[in-house]
């Protein structure tokens, strides 16, 4: 993919994909109570609406990244995508709630395996440096705007039925498949080495789903439970076992000295930061305005409008920005922006001022968002060798569903902890959590700057520094 026409015209499809992706996640949310009404589910089913699709998306994502580096990433995307297209589809008819979490969970299996492929596609055709700063800045922009407008496209597609929030990315999925078919080079592409790590994957796969199973299972089950105990001891025990694995294996899925790398291990604790505490954030927001302003459907997801706008409107930007300041600088700025953000909602009352509390506090987290998301992916992939890509597109993606799901569980058992009746202590003292996180990021970020070769170096020397950071 040589000339800049190709590159830029399979950017732009890459970064249909990633924006369908986020706005899945985000979609659903305002449907729920529809949802439930209609297929007369219980509310512990209704959460697997949501958390089913995480299940299969945080769960398979390191197997995605590793498996596009190794059968070739076009023809993993291609896949994919189709899988994705055929369970919208399949979601958006069903008429009963168990087919439809399966559907769900089908469909995040397909994201996970599309979401690394098109970053990893990105990373090997643009050349390390500003051009690839621009592209990843417009992809992870896309992927934050997806997220961020996903509220507000459900409010308007619930008013017309809950159904077409799921069968509204269809159409856009087989667009991008067809366009994909045509942008996407047919020749012969580079692939990671080795053989495939069997072992190495099922224990990897298996450890994070039943991570993540556990902790979104953990508010109803307790956490002190002897379920809960006993699946966390399980996920070390696996996780232990998959790093003896890969120690031993001659071509390991997951390459453990590639987290030598202090910048990536950085870039994966603040996205999972990052998109932790906006998950719970979100869940908490949506609780506040629904159940107890009494809001609509549309008027909620109208308050969350700013951020969207402001992440889109900006996207363009982040990768001169970039490589004007360096990323540490934007995520340190990112990371004191979404903790304002946070703190505004701490104002919380039972008549909250849109010019006062909501429109700013919204505003800030838009900001984090559109400087944070963007660097935290430049960081994460910048001197990692082609034939990794998909692995470190892996690790981060990893690191963002699964920290959404652990912290929106915390979220959840703050919450059910004053009973059925919501109150603004408790919902301020939910908002605390991701206040607190936020707060962490920012102590990471701003420890980050203090090897100032990892971000001021030329990206000629980077792969260099990095070995050492």
């Amino acid at each position: 993919m040589s000339s800049p026409t190709s590159r830029w015209g399979a950017l732009a499809v890459l970064c249909a994909v990633i924006f369908l992706d986020a706005l899945d996640v985000s979609m659903v949310g305002v449907a729920l109570p529809a949802i439930q009404h209609e297929l007369g589910l219980s509310t512990s089913s209704l959460q697997w609406v949501v958390s089913g699709y995480v299940l299969g998306y945080g769960g398979l994502l390191l197997l995605g990244g590793r498996t596009a580096d190794l059968l070739g990433r076009r023809r993993v995307f291609l896949v994919a995508l189709g899988v994705f297209a055929v369970a919208s589809l399949l979601g958006g008819l069903v008429d009963d709630g168990t087919l439809l979490i399966v559907a769900r969970f089908v469909k995040g299996v397909g994201a996970a395996f599309t979401a690394p492929a098109a970053l990893s596609i990105i990373t090997t055709t643009f050349p390390e440096g500003p051009e690839r700063n621009k592209a990843l800045s417009i992809f992870t922009a896309s992927g934050a705007s997806g997220y961020s407008l996903g509220l507000v496209m459900s409010g308007l597609l619930t008013e017309i039925g809950w159904r077409w929030t799921l069968l509204m990315p269809v159409p856009v999925a087989i667009i991008a498949l067809v366009a994909a078919l045509k942008v996407l080079p047919r020749g012969k592409e580079e692939r990671a080495e080795g053989g495939h790590d069997l072992i190495g994957a099922v224990l990897i796969t298996a450890s994070m789903l039943l991570l993540v199973f556990t902790v979104v299972e953990a508010p109803a089950a307790g956490w002190a439970s002897l379920r809960t105990i006993g699946s966390l001891v399980a996920v070390a025990v696996l996780l232990g076992l998959f790093v003896l694995t890969e120690l031993r294996m001659r071509h390991p899925l997951v390459r453990l000295g590639i987290l030598r790398s202090g910048p990536l291990v950085r870039a994966n604790l603040g996205l999972l930061i990052l998109f932790g505490s906006y998950v719970a954030f979100q869940f908490v927001a949506m609780q506040y305005f629904q159940n107890f302003l009494g809001w609509s459907a549309l008027g909620t997801a109208l308050a969350f409008l700013p951020a969207g706008v402001l992440v889109a409107v900006t996207s363009t930007k982040m990768g001169d920005f970039a490589d004007r300041f360096g990323t540490g600088k934007l995520i340190v700025i990112g990371s004191a922006a979404l903790a304002g953000g946070y703190a505004f909602f701490l104002g919380i009352d039972s008549d909250p001022s849109l010019a006062g509390l909501v429109i700013p506090g919204m505003l800030l987290m838009g900001i984090a968002f559109a400087l944070s998301f963007p660097s935290l992916n430049i960081q994460a992939t910048n001197g990692v060798d082609d034939d990794e890509q998909g692995l470190a597109s892996g690790l981060l993606n990893t690191s963002g569903q699964v920290g959404g799901a652990i912290v929106l569980a915390v979220v959840s058992a703050v919450l059910t902890s004053g009973g059925a009746t919501l109150s603004i202590e408790v919902l301020r003292s939910a908002i605390v959590v991701s206040l607190v996180l936020a707060l962490t990021g920012l102590v990471i970020s701003a420890l980050g700057l203090r090897s100032r070769a990892a971000v001021a170096a030329p990206p000629a020397e980077e792969a260099k520094v990095y070995e050492t950071v």
